[in-house]
């Protein structure tokens, strides 16, 4: 049975009194109206205006604990979104490089090794003229379109 007292619950809101000034305790450091807190709490014989005080200040820092825990809901989702962004930036570029590679397949170079396969890359990038590069899109789209792939 919960009874009110100054416009507060006694029952759960005194079991969270208790946590909250032991916690407030463990503390090196408290602010003014926690310390406060803290001695009205303890306080065994309390008046009514320090019932009342003790009511606000319990208020304060239930309030000053939502708060804190706002900001921490906040700052786990904005990691949450960090790490999708991430996730999905990692997986783009594997299936990149995963389409690159089949590639190579495609072309027949699979046997071919590192070196010989970037020098031939190396060579292509050096080259400007644009009817080679036309003439190897053609024969590369000509090659896709035979094995079913699509040609971009």
């Amino acid at each position: 049975m919960c009874v009110f007292v100054w416009g507060w619950r006694v029952g759960n809101q005194e079991i969270w009194l208790r946590k909250r000034v032991a916690y407030l305790k463990a503390l090196k450091g408290r602010s003014e109206p926690q310390a406060l807190l803290v001695l009205l709490a303890e306080k065994p014989d309390r008046s009514p205006v320090e019932e009342k005080r003790l009511a606000s200040l319990v208020r304060a820092e239930r309030a000053a604990e939502r708060a804190v825990e706002a900001r921490l809901k906040v700052a786990q989702w904005m990691q949450a979104e960090k790490r999708q962004a991430k996730d999905a930036e990692r997986k783009a570029r594997a299936h990149r490089l995963i389409q690159q590679g089949v590639l190579f397949d495609l072309a027949g170079l699979e046997q071919r090794s590192r070196g010989e396969l970037l020098g031939l890359l190396l060579a292509a990038a050096k080259t400007d003229d644009p009817s080679r590069w036309a003439h190897w899109r053609e024969a590369g789209d000509a090659l896709l379109a035979e094995k079913g792939e699509t040609v971009a």
